[in-house]
């Protein structure tokens, strides 16, 4: 027996008042699909290990989705199938990116994880299952929670993201809004990658992105002495943030601009270490802390009209 992700087990009746039960492979143990197998089961809704027995088989949807033994497809199905398969990098997606990217699009928009499963029409117990474990969801999971959360299936599957962010189409009456200091600070406290604007030594002005913290309405990050964005230390500068939905042609933007001071204190350096909610991604020394408090905080935010 071997199955893909995506597949139905079905398990047969073999006795008299045993009930035929079906459900979709979310998670397979062994790359040749040979069992055992996570199955998320249709009658109970819930995500069990499984051993098939004698009595269970493979039902391999993908074979049989044609317009012909069930129906034409729904166009707007179609549409989303074709951009699903259209796409190199969508069949190539790791099934744990999937779970990753559904998860992050949740958070960015505000969802609950129940509030999403609702939408989506699938139990929180499986949404939860998907976004923790590799999981690749069938194609009608993965239309559900696409339509769930504003994006598209290849979005979900990773189509296009190598591509930079802002190449969809202007809203058709977009509205631009001046954010307050309160709305500011919480969307620069909700960020981990942030753009510093510096003198570079030879005078060119240079623009370095950095994983950062906010801590007490004080930005830090940490660096190397000999790296770019030491540069800004005992400087003005500026500090931005910002997030872009090409699905919704929206986004925001935060500029924080203030003096840059090195952290020297050893006491507020490692406070500042081990409160970091991740570490420098370029990698290597990086334990120099750098901190700016803001003198001025702007931002904005781009919106349909009639949000």
């Amino acid at each position: 027996m071997r199955a893909h992700l995506g597949d139905q087990l079905v398990v047969e009746r073999t006795k008299p008042g045993a009930a035929r039960r079906d459900g979709e492979i979310v998670g397979l143990h062994h790359m040749d699909g040979t069992p055992p197998y996570d199955v998320h089961w249709s009658d109970t809704d819930e995500v069990a290990l499984v051993f098939p027995g004698p009595d269970a088989h493979i039902h391999h949807p993908e074979h049989e989705r044609s317009g012909t033994a069930q129906g034409p497809v729904a166009p707007h199905i179609a549409a989303t199938e074709a951009a699903f398969t259209s796409d190199p990098a969508a069949g190539a997606a790791d099934p744990g990116d999937i779970g990753r990217r559904v998860a992050a699009e949740r958070r960015s928009r505000g969802l609950s994880l129940e509030e999403t499963a609702r939408r989506a029409r699938m139990s929180p117990g499986y949404l939860s299952y998907l976004e923790e474990h590799p999981a690749d969801p069938s194609l009608g999971a993965l239309i559900r929670l696409a339509d769930a959360l504003g994006v598209t299936a290849a979005v979900l599957r990773g189509a296009g993201v190598d591509r930079p962010p802002g190449q969809g189409h202007a809203l058709l009456h977009p509205r631009l809004q001046e954010l307050d200091p309160g709305e500011c600070r919480a969307l620069l406290s909700s960020h981990g990658l942030g753009r510093i604007a510096v003198s570079s030594p030879d005078g060119r002005p240079a623009i370095v992105p950095v994983n950062y913290e906010v801590v007490d309405d004080v930005i830090a990050f940490r660096t190397a002495p000999y790296a770019l964005p030491a540069a800004a230390v005992g400087a003005e500068v500026a500090f931005e943030v910002d997030h872009v939905d090409d699905a919704r042609s929206q986004g925001w933007s935060v500029l924080a601009v203030g003096r840059a001071s090195e952290v020297t204190d050893p006491d507020a350096a490692r406070r500042l270490t081990e409160r970091a909610h991740t570490t420098p991604w370029p990698g290597g020394a990086r334990g120099m802390w750098v901190s700016i408090r803001p003198t001025s905080l702007t931002g904005r935010r781009i919106t349909a009209a009639d949000q």
